[in-house]
């Protein structure tokens, strides 16, 4: 009997132990991927900017708008010749879509693409 009294907590602390052990698996992670297994495909594109007033205030705006866009490798804006020259992927912009982020810096007015 005392042998007894021994042996089942022992037994029953060694189930717990051991079934906890069990369930307590790691479970797969899931992994998400954002980033496109697509090659870049780049392109340089230039076109006029009409309505820019100064080098500072609007070249420099448009050229660091572009340049943070996604997809876009360099962009340079000349205010002297109102022209701007961008190397983008073109699996992620279009010529279309950056001539709608230029016009639509400022007020969405002052700026117009002439391709």
């Amino acid at each position: 009997m005392k042998n007894l009294k021994i042996i089942l907590p022992l037994s029953v602390v060694f189930l717990l132990v051991t079934s906890c052990n069990k369930t307590a698996q790691k479970l797969p992670e899931t992994i998400t991927k954002t980033e496109s297994n697509i090659p870049a495909k780049m392109q340089t594109a230039s076109f006029t900017i009409n309505g820019m007033t100064c080098a500072e205030g609007c070249a420099r705006t448009i050229e660091e708008k572009l340049s943070k866009t996604e997809g876009v490798q360099t962009a340079t804006v000349d205010f002297e010749t109102k022209k701007t020259k961008i190397e983008f992927d073109s699996n992620k912009q279009t010529l279309e879509s950056l001539s709608k982020i230029v016009e639509a810096v400022g007020d969405g007015e002052t700026y117009k693409v002439v391709q």
